[in-house]
């Protein structure tokens, strides 16, 4: 499946149907008066989140969702059929803004969580609606209300409890790789990752998600590399996971890198509490590591060591990352079913 965190769509409710206007005429059958029926509600447009999406790709296809209009009314008291209404299915996380790509409408972070977009027009009143003592004949009926037509943009933003950040090639689909269950693709080549990955941790009996976002370089906030599209799927975390490559000629020169994307980029995401972990040591001696550390550590403060593929320092970052996120957003591992006993 295909990935896609952003697609325009374009909405229309239903308008609703015109009264009309009847008289009863029935032989032998005298004061037949007005009886001409409402017309229909016109269909409203709903956005609702559904479970097993985390991807816009179905908006890709069509962009267009036009709610039925009601059915005018009719002879006999008879009220025109409403129209049906029109339902957009998006993943947890999606962000509703208007034409603007700026003001945001609705914000869905809970499944079956259900919004309204644009609502039906009502329907007309049919003459006998205006039936009294001075007017026992009306010859007018309302007309339906029109629908309400507007653009919206869709932007989807992963749910997850820690994000990684790194410069391309630090790691971090690594240790997605090595903590999870996730597989995304690892190579040795810059910009390897092209889109999002998820993947649930587990550590000391509690479990939490961790989004991987593709590596960011110099000048990502200005449309550099694959730019700071991504940086909103880390947004909603509570708590980064800043990976620096041991192997890189400066890694205090990578780590200032992406601090000051993040900082360009604006918002919150610079202040979130952020973990700085020192990667790929298993590549280096023990000498050229303790001085890449004691360098790393006097300019960002405390920094563990991890090396995804040998494991070591792994359970150390897990345990550090899961004291950050706090009780509220864990979620208590599943316990292992025992094998049934056979003879």
């Amino acid at each position: 499946m295909k990935f896609l965190d952003l697609a325009k769509v374009h909405i229309r409710s239903g308008s609703g149907g015109a009264g009309c206007v009847s008289f009863r005429r029935e032989k032998y059958i005298e004061y037949g008066g007005p009886d001409g029926g409402d017309g229909g509600r016109g269909g409203d447009v709903w956005a609702e989140v559904v479970d097993g999406l985390n991807t816009l790709i179905d908006f890709r296809y069509q962009q267009h969702f036009f709610a039925k209009n009601g059915q005018p009314g009719m002879g006999k008291q008879r009220t025109g059929k409403d129209g049906a209404d029109v339902v957009l299915r998006v993943p947890v996380g999606t962000e509703i803004l208007d034409e603007d790509q700026e003001t945001v409408l609705f914000d869905l972070t809970e499944v079956g969580e259900r919004v309204l977009l644009a609502r039906g027009g009502n329907g007309g009143f049919g003459n006998l609606h205006f039936k009294s003592a001075t007017n026992q004949a009306p010859r007018r009926a309302n007309p339906g209300q029109p629908g309400v037509e507007r653009t919206l943009w869709l932007r989807l933003k992963l749910i997850a409890d820690a994000g990684l950040l790194g410069l391309p090639n630090a790691g971090k689909s690594t240790f997605l790789a090595a903590t999870s269950n996730a597989r995304p693709k690892v190579a040795d080549y810059p910009f390897t990752t092209l889109v999002p990955n998820l993947g649930v941790v587990g550590v000391d009996g509690a479990e939490f998600v961790i989004a991987d976002i593709p590596g960011l370089i110099e000048g990502a906030h200005e449309g550099r590399g694959l730019g700071d599209t991504f940086l909103g799927h880390v947004e909603r975390s509570a708590v980064l996971l800043h990976l620096v490559d041991a192997t890189a000629e400066d890694p205090v020169a990578d780590w200032r890198t992406i601090l000051g994307e993040l900082e360009a980029y604006g918002g919150a995401l610079a202040e979130k509490p952020r973990l700085t972990v020192l990667s790929k040591v298993d590549a280096l001696d023990p000498e050229t590591r303790a001085a890449r550390h004691a360098a790393l550590a006097a300019e960002a403060g405390a920094v563990l060591q991890m090396s995804a593929v040998t494991g070591k320092g792994v359970s150390d970052v897990l345990r550090a990352l899961k004291a950050e996120i706090g009780t509220d957003r864990l979620r208590q591992k599943p316990a292992e079913k025992e094998a049934p006993w056979t003879p």
